[in-house]
């Protein structure tokens, strides 16, 4: 069947994601170690190969991959996660099954591509059993609790002390005290549910979010000599932090980005108000001077 001009170039464009995705998935597969999640990835590469062809017969065209995305998402999945690499990448592919509606008249094909395609996502979502997700909620209780207690803490240090080393010092060894008995606590309380959570390991997660979350919350007052310049740059840190963590989630677990956003940045930022205007009331009453 002759196809036109511009549908030929559109076919083009898929037969590049294809074979593209065709080396994603290859690559992912070699580095997992579960050999049913091995072999359906490489099931659902040879298909996008397959697929490949399939729009190569219209155009008459090979096509290379794109090497750049290639390497981005390959990567993106073995530093944040597979799940989180994958479902990323799949919301790429929604934009496409979508658009193969209007190719049915030419390729009758396409009807049965975009069918495989959302076979892929079936697939995905039974797949995805990754230690960083089934351990997600370990990592938010640290986070979220590192957020609203040190923010408001510093926010309060800020105003009572005005000395952004002895913020840093207070908040420190506030922050670390506060992580090492968050850790206690998500292990005594994983241990007592019946769940297949290790509960060391559960409590190493939000201990370590914690801590990590302390660290850039506190840096600011290291680097800058204005207490409220550190305070404000402490306050954006949290509010990036959320935001990107949120993002990990809203894609990964397929949860809302801007509700769950809203809610922790709402709740962080407020008790850092209510505590900044602690500081003040405390500074003022007892007429501490540092």
């Amino acid at each position: 069947m002759t196809i036109s001009q511009e549908v030929s170039e559109e076919l083009l464009g898929y037969q590049r994601d294809e074979i593209t995705e065709y080396h994603i998935y290859r690559r992912l597969a070699q580095t997992i170690k579960a050999l049913e999640n091995r072999q359906i990835l490489e099931r659902i590469a040879d298909d996008e190969l397959r697929h490949y062809h399939q729009w190569e017969s219209y155009t008459r065209q090979e096509v290379k991959p794109e090497r750049f995305k290639i390497w981005r998402y390959y990567w993106i999945s073995r530093i944040f996660g597979f799940t989180f690499g994958i479902k990323l990448m799949e919301r790429g592919e929604q934009g496409a099954q979508e658009n193969y509606d209007h190719l049915r008249q030419w390729i009758p094909e396409a009807e049965t591509i975009a069918h495989e395609e959302n076979i892929h996502e079936e697939k995905l979502i039974a797949l995805l059993d990754e230690e960083k997700l089934r351990y997600a909620g370990s990592m938010v209780l640290g986070l979220n609790d590192a957020l609203v207690e040190l923010t408001g803490t510093l926010a309060g240090l800020t105003l009572a002390f005005q000395n952004t080393r002895l913020i840093a010092l207070s908040g420190t060894i506030t922050g670390i005290a506060a992580a090492l008995s968050m850790g206690a606590s998500e292990y005594l309380s994983t241990k007592s549910e019946e769940t297949d959570k290790n509960p060391l390991k559960a409590s190493l997660y939000t201990g370590a979010a914690y801590i990590v979350t302390v660290v850039l919350l506190i840096l600011p007052y290291l680097l800058f000599a204005n207490y409220y310049a550190a305070l404000a740059i402490t306050l954006a840190a949290g509010v990036a932090i959320i935001a990107v963590f949120n993002y990990y989630i809203a894609i990964a677990k397929d949860e809302p980005f801007k509700r769950r956003f809203l809610e922790m940045a709402g709740l962080s930022l407020s008790i850092a108000a209510l505590s900044f205007a602690v500081g003040l009331i405390v500074r003022e009453v007892f007429g501490v001077e540092i």
